[in-house]
């Protein structure tokens, strides 16, 4: 007996190499960066801009800069961003960014979480208090905004994709990051949990590596990584492009990957320990 899934018609679409490749699908459809003001999250809502998307932009504190990207993706694209201003931990913050998307005219199509503080704190200096604020910024408040948005995809009959945004401390150890790399580990876990969770929504992860903007931009220019590309580890530092493009991958509706981790590295995890 055939499968009661079998798609006859695609199967003979296929035989004659008919393939599907979409452009632009998400325009029009409502996507929220949170974060989405900082070094890598602004490439992002660029991008996504650019294809036309309804955007939904949080950021934290700096407003300045909030709305200098407001009036550049005005300028570059003819597009209109909508700016979500507080803390992710803060729950009153969090139902703001729910009544924005529940203003717009199309269903939540898809968020993009790009998380919390560096919280880079020496290990001799690692204390209660700052070790509870890394994990609110860094794995409570991003949870229980993907929680709340993933129950309001999964509500739409469109379903949606989330994305978490982790760090390649996540999933390597690198010295001095027990603070802050710590709760991100915790945050990979929880996306993979969650990904068990839904019908309609996916859950994925982006692990960037040592990029010249972000919250590794300090550690870049520093030249604190430089070892790694003399030692032939990485060809180059990445760009807030290649993060960006990894997380429009994970964005794309009706998603087959999920519950994965794409590090965005150049390899570093890989190769870091070469000489």
């Amino acid at each position: 007996m055939p499968s009661q899934y079998w798609n006859e018609k695609l199967a003979e679409q296929l035989r004659q190499f008919r393939y599907e490749f979409s452009e632009k699908t998400l325009a029009g459809k409502t996507v929220i960066v949170a974060g989405g003001t900082g070094g890598l999250g602004s490439a992002l809502v660029a991008m996504l801009a650019r294809e036309g998307a309804r955007l939904i932009v949080g950021y934290r504190w700096n407003q300045e800069r909030a709305e200098a990207l407001r009036a550049a993706i005005r300028e570059q694209f003819n597009a209109e961003i909508e700016l979500v201003a507080g803390d992710i931990a803060d729950p009153k913050i969090l139902e703001e960014y729910v009544a924005a998307a529940q203003k717009t005219s199309q269903p939540l199509a898809g968020a993009a979480i790009f998380p919390g503080d560096p919280a880079r704190v020496a290990l001799e200096a690692l204390t209660r208090e700052t070790m509870g604020a890394s994990l609110e910024s860094n794995y409570v408040g991003p949870v229980l905004l993907a929680k709340r948005l993933g129950e309001i995809m999964e509500s739409s009959a469109g379903g949606g994709n989330l994305v978490m945004l982790a760090t390649m401390q996540a999933v390597a150890p690198f010295a001095s990051s027990v603070n802050y790399a710590a709760p991100k580990a915790a945050l990979v876990h929880a996306a993979k949990i969650l990904a068990q969770q839904w019908n309609r929504v996916t859950v994925n992860v982006v692990a960037p590596g040592a990029t010249v903007a972000g919250m590794a931009e300090s550690s870049v220019r520093s030249g604190k990584y430089d070892r790694h590309i003399t030692s032939g580890a990485i060809s180059r530092f990445g760009r807030p492009e290649d993060v960006a493009r990894a997380v429009r991958f994970f964005l794309e509706p009706g998603q087959y990957t999920n519950g994965q981790v794409l590090v965005v590295d150049g390899g570093l995890t890989t190769r870091r320990d070469r000489v």
